[in-house]
């Protein structure tokens, strides 16, 4: 069997949430005889297939964006010559050009589509796009959500219970880099350890302005993995609001970001939109063993991190509510431990890219079966 999956971005040119889903489902199916191939857009369209791993990738080339929505008319093309010679096709909602791409391409082969996220900032733009989302929403053949949590909460997904089911995102922790005690001695004497830590891209639905007001006039150690549209003004709020504790990594190598999860006390993630589905990196401080502070807002976050026993989820945006539940963990380190300790376990049992893959090959092989 061979599936086709369709995202605006991929690795090696971009690193992100979805790219990691993906990345995790292509390397896990094989087990199952399914082979993987992966069309997305990039700053040039690749002559030749890039190789990563199992699976192949298929560059085309971005001519346009327009409100974060990619446009590519090499990629309509490489997707019709691509689809003809799949089983399968695996959309990653949303991206309103791949409906086109859909509709234009007159796909006669099953379809999945893994629903990330509503779509929370483009208000207006909505309006316009959703006939076109629900006629395509229509058409495909299964949605995937990625959580119990957000299948419960999104109004899109209440008109497709039908034929939705969920699959909690999942990551493998053999493909994560084994640290060196020589890199776990360098960010020991350079950050300490039991700090918080934040890991992901700084954009506006994160929170950080959130965690950074919760920080001030306290003396906790954070540390703050990743870049982004608002990595400046991030740093001049800090900077306004006098932190000492405070350290932007900017973004780092895999190894570096293991290493200080491994330090750390918490994982801090104070996102406060529905625009957070899931949240990665929260996954992967459980994966290591380590308690969480997450905000309630209806998504995968708090499937993750449940209250009181993995970690401690507070009302969004809230900074007094998140300092509060920083200083419990701050100064309660056996709780803590024991709260890190039932945050692994929950990862090995629901959250593995082992438990990911399988579900979606059973999925794949059951959509084929006439």
């Amino acid at each position: 069997m061979k599936v086709l999956h369709f995202y605006k971005t991929y690795f090696p040119e971009t690193i992100g949430g979805v790219e990691q889903v993906i990345y995790q489902i292509a390397r896990g199916v094989s087990i199952y005889s399914i082979d993987t191939e992966v069309l997305t857009l990039a700053q040039e369209s690749s002559k030749k297939p890039l190789v990563l791993e199992n699976h192949l990738i298929y560059q085309a080339k971005c001519d346009v964006q327009i409100a974060s929505t990619g446009f590519s008319r090499a990629a309509l093309f490489r997707f019709m010559e691509l689809a003809k010679q799949v089983d399968i096709i695996h959309y990653h909602f949303p991206w309103p050009f791949m409906d086109i791409v859909h509709f234009l391409s007159s796909v006669k082969k099953p379809t999945v589509l893994t629903y990330h996220s509503d779509i929370i900032r483009q208000k207006f733009l909505l309006t316009i796009y959703r006939p076109l989302m629900k006629f395509f929403l229509n058409r495909v053949d299964a949605i995937v959500a990625t959580s119990p949590n957000y299948l419960a909460t999104s109004q899109v997904l209440d008109g497709y219970r039908g034929k939705t089911e969920v699959i909690p995102i999942g990551i493998d922790k053999n493909t994560y880099p084994q640290v060196t005690s020589a890199k776990l001695n360098y960010w020991r004497n350079q950050i300490g350890e039991g700090f918080f830590l934040f890991v992901g891209m700084l954009r506006y639905y994160k929170g950080l302005h959130i965690l950074l007001d919760a920080l001030k006039d306290t003396n906790f150690s954070v540390v703050i993995v990743g870049s982004g549209p608002i990595e400046h003004s991030l740093k001049h709020h800090a900077k306004s609001l006098k932190l000492r504790n405070i350290h932007f990594l900017g973004t780092l190598p895999n190894e570096d970001k293991v290493a200080l999860i491994q330090l750390s006390l918490a994982m801090v993630f104070p996102s406060h939109l529905r625009s957070e589905a899931f949240g990665i990196s929260l996954l992967e401080g459980a994966m290591y063993g380590k308690p969480m502070i997450s905000s309630e807002i209806g998504t995968g976050t708090s499937y993750i991190n449940i209250h009181n026993e993995t970690g401690l989820v507070v009302p969004p945006s809230d900074p007094t509510a998140f300092r509060k539940a920083m200083e419990f963990l701050w100064n309660s380190p056996d709780i803590a431990r024991a709260m890190g300790g039932k945050a692994e376990a929950r990862y090995w049992q629901l959250f593995t890219g082992k438990h990911m893959a399988r579900s979606y090959a059973h999925l794949y092989q059951r959509l084929c079966t006439p």
